[in-house]
């Protein structure tokens, strides 16, 4: 039974891709919703279904083997599939997500000349996604590794005759390739190390006692891995492609570059905790990157005003969050908050979407306003991914961050220092997120010429669905610290489930400290939320005598601190001169001349041996008779003895 709901979980989108692929012209929007939806639909059942086993399972694990997939020495990977409590969160949020996402897209896409295609690249990238978190071995994530970055590829540059928007999709592509390098190194080492590459081989093979300096086996490992999470994850220096990624459509940064794709890196974290618990060094880089990524993004978010570009540097900020979460130990919190950002953020994706889509495809927020009364169920939705983002309680963001917060200060892996790069992330995503709700909603009335209208139910179920998850998703994780408070001391669900296969730290903190901080966190986002609204409700001045003081300084992180400017001087210009030297002098002045000598050598060979096979019967006969009397001469002068 197992085995059939995950094949049937695997090839529905599989099939999907194919019908949708092969009328890939097909410009009927109805036709090819369906089938992508429907197919992502049934994998949501099947995963539902998985759930319930894995729960009912003694071990809470169910183990597929399909075939043996490669057999070469002592390396010996098969073609396996492990759900267990981490994957089975995993498939549900992708599978159920996705659907919604695919339902939402058949409003948004309405006008596409080619919305088969789009369902098809869609199916693909559940397939993929589907095979990296169910993978039973780090070779076999690796497909689906590459997987969803092909489809993001795809799925950006969808509309590739934009230059802008196929060069975006181009730029993800190359920047996760650098991050996936380090991916296969790590996973060199680790095989190099232990001859294994299965997770669960891994983690029992872990020493008990960490690696103290920077050269051991395990701790390089961990370090190339967490290279490819920087890229697959949009963290510092890797994470210049997730911004421009915005040039595809919308729903598919809902799906790709909020709930999924992106979380790919923190899921393998996650995944191998007990690897990286014994490389401390590194957990205290991934620590300090996350940290820095979520302040240093949120700073960018400050300056946007397109409604798209705002939510992408959310979304690297928020994974910083949650990298800044594993890095301290916190796996369970900081896979917590994937959850949660996987329905708060995908509300808020679609919610930009179902406003763009009313605005005919205006973006910028300085043309918008006043939608709150032309879009209610727009805003009303939107409005609680707003209060899950900025940690009001009891929205879904408030439990997941101030875990996070808490244990960046109490973990023995944490600092007082990790925790203040937190706060500081925090203050600054209520700003923006609530200068983008005044900006869109609460402003004055829409400032373009377009008639804007609520959007239909393809678009508002979804979004009315996510906005009820992001709103009670955080009771599934409530910190022991408030459920001691509350009647009937609810458990926290979710880190009971995860704690069968997570490793999770014992901290013994005070309860007060903890309330302290939980006080402290929602008093500054408060007050940031509030100024905010101030700033761009009330008119008051503090923006632009802030703007104009510190001009410089805003104008630097208005250009997004011109890393892309400094990767083209400094990296990719100089790449390119060197690739165009060793071109001119290497390959056309060294290796095409030999290539052009040998060539000749061989055409000029040929051509003598051509005259011996030149279909003339007078010159086979004269060669005949030529060979004759060589032969006779050698045998009358006794040269054959």
């Amino acid at each position: 039974m197992e085995k059939t709901l995950l094949s049937i979980l695997l090839l529905t989108p599989v099939i999907g891709f194919l019908i949708n692929g092969i009328r890939f012209r097909s410009k009927n929007i109805k036709v090819a919703g369906s089938i992508g939806t429907g197919a992502a639909l049934i994998s949501f059942i099947c995963s539902v279904a998985l759930f319930f086993k894995v729960k009912a399972a003694p071990d809470h694990m169910v183990l597929v083997k399909f075939f043996d997939w490669i057999n070469i020495g002592s390396l010996n990977i098969a073609a396996e599939f492990l759900v267990d409590p981490i994957s089975s969160i995993m498939i549900l949020i992708i599978t159920g997500v996705g659907t919604l996402i695919h339902l939402f897209s058949i409003g948004y896409m309405d006008h596409d000349e080619r919305p088969a295609k789009y369902f098809s690249y869609l199916n693909f990238f559940l397939f993929n996604m589907l095979v990296l978190v169910l993978a039973s071995s780090l070779p076999l994530m690796f497909v689906g590794w590459e997987g969803v970055g092909l489809c993001s590829y795809l799925l950006i540059g969808f509309w590739f005759t934009d230059k802008e928007k196929a060069a975006a999709g181009m730029k993800a592509f190359i920047t996760n390739r650098i991050g996936d390098a380090g991916f296969l190194l790590g996973m060199f080492m680790l095989f190099y190390t232990f001859g294994t590459l299965s997770f669960g081989e891994l983690n029992e093979m872990m020493p008990a006692i960490p690696e103290i300096g920077w050269a051991g086996p395990v701790t390089l490992a961990c370090l190339f891995l967490f290279i490819g999470a920087t890229g697959k994850s949009a963290q510092i220096p890797l994470y210049v492609w997730l911004p421009d990624a915005m040039a595809g459509p919308t729903p598919v940064s809902a799906l790709i570059h909020a709930a999924t794709m992106v979380t790919a890196g923190i899921y393998m974290i996650v995944r191998m905790s007990p690897v990286f618990m014994v490389a401390p060094n590194v957990m205290m880089v991934i620590a300090t990157i996350g940290g820095l990524t979520a302040v240093l993004a949120a700073a960018v978010g400050l300056t946007q005003w397109d409604i798209k570009k705002v939510l992408a540097y959310s979304t690297v900020s928020q994974l910083g969050y949650m990298f800044l979460a594993v890095g301290t130990g916190a796996f369970i919190p900081g896979f917590f908050h994937l959850m949660t950002h996987a329905f708060f953020k995908a509300l808020m994706f679609l919610g930009a979407g179902s406003i763009i889509h009313a605005m005919h495809h205006e973006q910028d927020m300085r043309k918008m306003g006043g939608l709150k009364k032309k879009m209610p169920i727009t805003y009303w939705t939107f409005m609680f991914g707003w209060l899950a983002i900025i940690g009001m309680p009891p929205f879904a963001g408030f439990f997941s961050k101030d875990e996070i917060l808490w244990l960046a200060w109490a973990s023995p892996l944490g600092s007082k220092w990790l925790w203040a790069l937190g706060m500081i992330g925090a203050a600054m995503t209520a700003f923006y997120m609530t200068r983008l709700m005044c900006l869109v909603f609460w402003g004055e009335e829409t400032r373009s010429d377009h008639k804007v209208k609520e959007s239909g139910l393809t678009m508002t179920f979804p979004l009315m669905v996510l906005g009820f998850l992001s709103a009670t998703a955080g009771f599934l994780g409530i910190p022991h610290v408030i459920s001691a408070v509350l009647p009937g001391h609810p458990p926290n669900i979710l880190g009971d489930w995860l704690g069968h296969t997570v490793v999770h730290l014992d901290i013994h903190g005070s309860a007060i400290t903890e309330w302290l901080l939980m006080g402290w966190s929602v008093t500054v986002a408060g007050a940031s939320a509030l100024l905010a609204y101030y700033c761009y409700i009330k008119k008051i001045t503090f923006v632009d005598k802030f703007t104009e003081q510190f001009k410089p300084l805003h104008q630097l992180v208005e250009k997004k601190y011109l890393v892309d400017e400094l990767y083209q001087a400094k990296i990719i210009t100089p790449l390119i001169g060197v690739s165009k030297i060793l071109w001119s002098d290497i390959d056309v002045s060294f290796v095409d001349k030999c290539t052009h000598l040998l060539s000749r050598f061989a055409v000029s060979c040929g051509k003598g041996f051509r005259s011996f096979q030149n279909g003339n019967m007078q010159t086979y006969a004269f060669y005949m008779l030529l060979g004759s009397a060589v032969t006779l001469f050698y045998i009358m002068t006794g040269m054959g003895k």
